[in-house]
C-alpha cells in the first residue's frame, strides 16, 4: 500500500505541476489583453473571483450607439416598490431558501469612437468578488433571483448616462424588467435618476449613497454609506468620548454659506467654553485632504474627528457625505442635519441608537440641543454603538456589500429575517455567562444522579452508597465499573436502596469514563464522587445539591484547590495548602450540569482528554478548566471542610508528597498551554447554610449535621 501511494503521488505532481504551466500562461495571456485594454485591476480583489469573472464571458467589446443597433432603454418606475416590481417568483426555484445572485459576464462597453464608456473601479471589483465569493452566488441565470449588471456605475458624477442605459439594454434579461440590482455610491440628490433622460435604472432596485426622501422607494431602494477609500489606514477611533478634547467638530469643506454662518455665530457666544466648538475649513493648500484649518492652526484630518465626541454631518454639494463615514470610523457621533437624507442601511439600523438628528434650521442651537439633552451616559452609549455599527456593517466594502444582501434576503425570505434587535444588538463586553441557556433557578423536582467511579473498594464503595440514600434529593446512583479484568458484584451483593441504582462496565480503564454521558442519567445535575469518600453527611450533600440549584451554570462541590504562580520559574503551579482562596473544586466530590460531560467527552481541547488517560491524572483539573474556560466564573466551595478521605488524602499525606504536586503541577501548565490561556478565576468565597454558626437550637436550623474544618 505504501509503494502504490508513492507512485501515484509521483503521477499526482508531475500533473500538477503541468496544470500549473498552462494556468500560468493563460493568466498572463489574460492579463495581458486586460492591460491592452486598458484595464487595471485594483489591489484587495481575489485572483479566484478575476478568473471566475473572466472565465465566465471573457472581454468581448460591445459597441453602444453609432451604427451598431442598440435596443431602446426602458424608462424608469420612479412609483416601483417591492409588490410592483419585483419578482419574488424567480427567488427559490431550486428549492433553497436563500438569495440567488448572477452576475453577468464582463463586457468593455465603448461608444463609436471605441472610447471605453465607464472603466471600472477598484470598489466595484470589490463588490463584485464579494458576490462571487459569496453564499448567494450563482452561475446560472435561470437559478437566479437578482442580477447583477457589470457595468460601474459607482460615482455618478462622471457617468455618461445615455451610454450607460443604452448598454443596460443590451443585458439579455434587463428589458424584462425585474429583479436587477445597480450600485451608485456617489449620487446626486437623485441617484441614477435623471429627470430628462428619465432612463437610467427602469425597474431596477438601486444601492445607492445619498439618498433623498422625494426618489427613495421605501421597501424597494436601499440606502447605502458613502464609502471613502482614502483614509483606510488610519486607526479606528476608540479612544474614550469620556477622554476626547472637543465637544463638536465641524470639519466638512462644502458647507453651505448660511450653514457656516451659524455655526461660526454661536463662537461668539459667551456661554460656548473654548472646548465646545471647533468649525475647520479648507487649508491654503487646497490640495492637501489631510488637513483642515482654523485661521493659521491646522489640525490633521481624519485624526482630529478621533478628538470629537460629536462631529457634524451636514448637507452639501451632495446629499450623502462621506464624513458621515469618516466621523464613525472615528468613533465619533455623528450630528446629522440634513433634512431630506435617507440614513444608510435605514431600514434595518436603528439611527436614533448611533447618532443625533437635528433639523437644518437648528444648527444655530445644536451646542445647546447637545449640552441639554444628551447625558454622559448617553454619550458613552451613542460611542459605543457607533463603532458597532461601523465595524459590522461600513468598514470595508465587502462589509457594505454583504449588509446589502443580507437586507435583500432577510425582504425575500422573511420567514429566516434578523429581528430588528439582532441587527442592533450593541457590542456586548467579556462578561461572565451561562452557556447553558438555564433558568437562574434550577427546578427542585428532578433531584440528582450520583455517578461514583470505582474499581474493586467495594467495602468503602457500599459506604458512600448508603450515606447517598439518605439525601432526600437523590434520583438515581449509577456506579461506573472501571475494572476490566474482574466483573461487578452480583445483584444480590448490592445494598438494598429506594431509588435506583445501576452499574455500567467501562471497555478501557481511563479516569475521563467517570465524565461520558452516559443514558442512563436523565437528571440535569450530576454528584461526581469517588468510592471513598465516605465521611460525608446528608445534608452537606443535600445542601451542596440547593446550592447548585442557585447556580446551575458552575462546579458546586467541597474539597478546593488553588494554583498559583511561580515567580523563580514562571510559570503555574498546583497549589493544595489550606488557605481561604479557591480556584478549583476537586470532582472527588462536586455537582455539576450534565452538558460538561458531553463537552469534556466531545470538545475538549487539543490533547488534554488524551493526556489525562495517559497519565491516568488531573481529570479534575481538565473539567475546572473546561467549565472557567466557557463560562469565566469560579467554582463555589461548599461548607467549610477541608478534610477528605480521597485519593488526594490517603495515609502518608499524598496531597503534601513532593512529586505528586509535580505531576499536577505539569498539567496545569500543559492545559495552559492548550486552551492558549490560565481561564481559572480565583475567588474567596464558601457557602455555608444559613445559621450555621449562629448558636441558635439545632432542631431550628434546616441543615444541622454539618462537619466542620
Amino acid at each position: 500500500m505504501t509503494t502504490l501511494v508513492s507512485i501515484r503521488s509521483g503521477r499526482k505532481y508531475r500533473n500538477l505541476y503541468i496544470s500549473f504551466i498552462i494556468v500560468l500562461v493563460v493568466v498572463v495571456a489574460l492579463l495581458g489583453c486586460l492591460q491592452m485594454a486598458g484595464i487595471t485591476l485594483g489591489g484587495g480583489v481575489s485572483g479566484e473571483a478575476r478568473l471566475s469573472l473572466m472565465a465566465a464571458g471573457g472581454w468581448e467589446e460591445v459597441v453602444v450607439g453609432g451604427d451598431q443597433p442598440t435596443p431602446l432603454p426602458t424608462p424608469t418606475r420612479p412609483d416601483c416598490h417591492y409588490y410592483n416590481c419585483f419578482n419574488v417568483y424567480r427567488c427559490g426555484r431550486s428549492g433553497n431558501q436563500r438569495l440567488s445572485v448572477y452576475v453577468y459576464p464582463l463586457k468593455r462597453y465603448v461608444d463609436e469612437d471605441r472610447v471605453e464608456i465607464k472603466p471600472m473601479s477598484r470598489e466595484f471589483y470589490e463588490i463584485l468578488d464579494t458576490i462571487l465569493n459569496s453564499e448567494y452566488y450563482t452561475s446560472d441565470p435561470q437559478d437566479a433571483c437578482l442580477f447583477i449588471p457589470p457595468i460601474d456605475t459607482l460615482n455618478e458624477s462622471n457617468l455618461r448616462k445615455d451610454k450607460i442605459a443604452q448598454s443596460l439594454a443590451t443585458l439579455p434579461y434587463w428589458n424584462e424588467g425585474e429583479n436587477h440590482l445597480l450600485f451608485n455610491m456617489l449620487p446626486g440628490t437623485a441617484p441614477l435618476f435623471d429627470t430628462e433622460l428619465g432612463v437610467m435604472r427602469g425597474k431596477a432596485l438601486v444601492a445607492g449613497g445619498g439618498f433623498s426622501a422625494l426618489t427613495y422607494r421605501r421597501g424597494f431602494d436601499i440606502s447605502l454609506p458613502v464609502y471613502n477609500p482614502a483614509h483606510q489606514d488610519a486607526p479606528l477611533g476608540t479612544k474614550s468620548a469620556s477622554l476626547r478634547q472637543w465637544l463638536l467638530v465641524s470639519s466638512q469643506v462644502n458647507l453651505h454659506r448660511e450653514h457656516l454662518e451659524d455655526l461660526e455665530a454661536q463662537l461668539s457666544d459667551p456661554s460656548v467654553r473654548p472646548n465646545d466648538l471647533l468649525v475647520l475649513s479648507k487649508c491654503h493648500d487646497h490640495a492637501n485632504l489631510t488637513r483642515r484649518c482654523r485661521g493659521s492652526h491646522f489640525y490633521y484630518y481624519p485624526a482630529v474627528l478621533g478628538d470629537a465626541k460629536f462631529c457634524l454631518v451636514v448637507r452639501g454639494g451632495r446629499l450623502g457625505q462621506t464624513a458621515l463615514y469618516d466621523t464613525m470610523r472615528a468613533g465619533c457621533i455623528p450630528v446629522v442635519a440634513a433634512d431630506q437624507y435617507v440614513m444608510p442601511f435605514s431600514e434595518v439600523i436603528d439611527w436614533t441608537e448611533a447618532s443625533v438628528r437635528i433639523y437644518e434650521e437648528d444648527l444655530p442651537s445644536v451646542l445647546e440641543i447637545l449640552k441639554r439633552d444628551v447625558s454622559q451616559e448617553r454619550i458613552l452609549a451613542l460611542q459605543q454603538q457607533v463603532l458597532f455599527i461601523y465595524k459590522e456593517y461600513f468598514s470595508t466594502m465587502h462589509k457594505i456589500t454583504t449588509t446589502t444582501f443580507r437586507i435583500l434576503a432577510d425582504r425575500v425570505f422573511p420567514a429566516h429575517a434578523r429581528s430588528l434587535a439582532q441587527w442592533n444588538a450593541p457590542p456586548r463586553p467579556t462578561v461572565p455567562h451561562n452557556p447553558l441557556f438555564l433558568p437562574l433557578t434550577a427546578p427542585a423536582s428532578e433531584g440528582f444522579t450520583a455517578v461514583i467511579l470505582t474499581y474493586d473498594r467495594l467495602e468503602s464503595l457500599f459506604q458512600v452508597i448508603q450515606t447517598m440514600v439518605q439525601v432526600p434529593s437523590l434520583a438515581k446512583v449509577l456506579v461506573v465499573w472501571n475494572n476490566q479484568k474482574k466483573a461487578p458484584p452480583q445483584a444480590s451483593m448490592w445494598p438494598k436502596i429506594s431509588v435506583p441504582l445501576k452499574v455500567v462496565q467501562t471497555r478501557e480503564n481511563k479516569l475521563s469514563n467517570r465524565f461520558y454521558p452516559y443514558e442512563e442519567i436523565e437528571s440535569e445535575c450530576i454528584l461526581a464522587i469517588d468510592d471513598d469518600i465516605n465521611m460525608m453527611t446528608a445534608d452537606e450533600l443535600e445542601f451542596g445539591y440547593q446550592v447548585w440549584r442557585e447556580f446551575p451554570d458552575r462546579i458546586v462541590g467541597f474539597p478546593p484547590r488553588n494554583v498559583l504562580w511561580n515567580n523563580d520559574t514562571q510559570s503555574w503551579k498546583y497549589d493544595s495548602e489550606w488557605t481561604n482562596e479557591v480556584s478549583m473544586v476537586l470532582t472527588g466530590v462536586a455537582f455539576y450540569h450534565k452538558y460538561w460531560s458531553y463537552v469534556y467527552t466531545t470538545q475538549l481541547p487539543g490533547d488534554v482528554k488524551q493526556w489525562v488517560d495517559d497519565n491516568m491524572n488531573c481529570e479534575d483539573i481538565a473539567m475546572n478548566f473546561l467549565v472557567a474556560n466557557l463560562t469565566g466564573k469560579a467554582p463555589i466551595k461548599v461548607t467549610p471542610r477541608k478534610k477528605f478521605k480521597c485519593g488526594e488524602c490517603t495515609s502518608g499525606d499524598l496531597s503534601a508528597n513532593e512529586a505528586h504536586l509535580v505531576e499536577r503541577s505539569q498539567c496545569v501548565r500543559h492545559f495552559t498551554r492548550v486552551f492558549g490561556t490560565m481561564p481559572l478565576k480565583t475567588v474567596e468565597f464558601r457557602a455555608d447554610p444559613v445559621l450555621f454558626m449562629d448558636n441558635f437550637p439545632e432542631k431550628l436550623k434546616l441543615y444541622d449535621d454539618m462537619g466542620s474544618l
